[in-house]
């Protein structure tokens, strides 16, 4: 038997879910739920879309390994019912995936903390009329991306290229989330860079590169086909890495994030200044994922990694006593 087998008890790992990206944690949740297993961890799958999130306390699990994503996986939800249950689980606690979860929110945090983002323009469900939709362009030029601010995985995502097209990208993006984000484009190089730890002791693994055909980096090439390369190392000059990687940290710490996050960015060609675009808080893990690929450059390997974030498993509260 391996060290591990006794020392996390009975782990549920989290997969499936009821959001757009069920697809994707499925995948996520096998490889993890092996991961563990092949390191001698009592851990079994647990699809909250087909059982009772009771069910966990009731059965004895003891600690949760979220591999859900997008939400009620990533969004605070299911950390809150955790919470309550009292069963410590893996990333950030409630408040940090709720403000990670909506891009809108994020940006409103890392733009009070300076730090950079693309410019935007928030389009609530009462200010969606046909004129206010096409003055965006006025205000951030074209092209600009549409996007619903709480999805992830480039779900409901467009490019817009003139004004003709903005009404279909609100739409499709409204499909996805009442609330439509619109975001100056950052013309340049795609990068994601993860970190794990907590506060102080946090640490920015290394940059990852993102190179996809026609830069259609979207739902399908991130997931199902092989087309997209990824340079890890990242082949940036030493100081531009280094200024991500400081970047990176301090939006992880400004949102409060613990156990594991993955912020993905924008370097400007023009300048190359970066920009920061969203922060994952319960990245994927499949075989294409980019957590696990900047791991292994950094000499940690996919198993020991999920044994790792199972290790950080944490709640935001502690339990009082009751008084006597």
């Amino acid at each position: 038997m391996s060290q591990f087998s006794s020392e996390y008890g009975k782990v549920a790992v989290l997969v499936g879910g009821d959001s757009a990206e069920r697809e994707v944690s499925l995948m996520s949740g096998q490889g993890v739920l092996q991961a563990l297993r092949s390191a001698g961890v009592d851990a079994h799958a647990f699809d909250p879309a087909a059982r009772d999130l009771g069910e966990l306390r009731r059965d004895g699990f003891q600690r949760c390994f979220i591999a859900l994503h997008g939400r009620h996986g990533e969004d605070g939800t299911v950390q809150g019912a955790l919470e309550l249950l009292g069963i410590p689980y893996t990333g950030p606690g409630v408040m940090a995936s709720a403000i990670a979860m909506d891009k809108v929110m994020t940006k409103r945090v890392w733009t009070a903390e300076g730090l950079p983002t693309p410019k935007y323009v928030w389009l609530a469900p009462d200010r969606q009329t046909r004129e206010q939709v096409r003055e965006v362009p006025d205000v951030l030029g074209l092209p600009l991306i549409v996007k619903p601010p709480r999805e992830g995985s480039s779900i409901g995502v467009t490019k817009v290229r003139g004004y003709s097209q903005m009404q279909d990208a609100v739409t499709l993006s409204a499909r996805y989330d009442p609330d439509v984000l619109c975001e100056e484009f950052i013309d340049g190089e795609e990068v994601t860079c993860p970190v794990l730890g907590e506060g102080a002791t946090a640490r920015a693994l290394p940059v990852i590169r993102i190179m996809a055909p026609d830069g259609a980096y979207d739902y399908q090439n991130k997931y199902f086909t092989d087309e997209v390369k990824y340079l890890c190392p990242s082949g940036l000059p030493e100081d531009e890495e280094r200024e991500i990687q400081r970047i990176v940290l301090a939006s992880y710490r400004a949102l409060g994030c613990r156990g594991w996050g993955r912020a993905d960015l924008m370097i400007r060609a023009s300048d190359r200044k970066p920009f920061l675009l969203e922060m994952n808080t319960s990245p994927g893990m499949t075989s294409h994922s980019l957590v696990p690929m900047s791991a292994r450059a950094a000499g940690i390997s996919y198993e020991a990694l999920c044994v790792q974030l199972l290790a950080s498993a944490a709640l935001d509260t502690v339990a009082h006593p009751a008084a006597a």
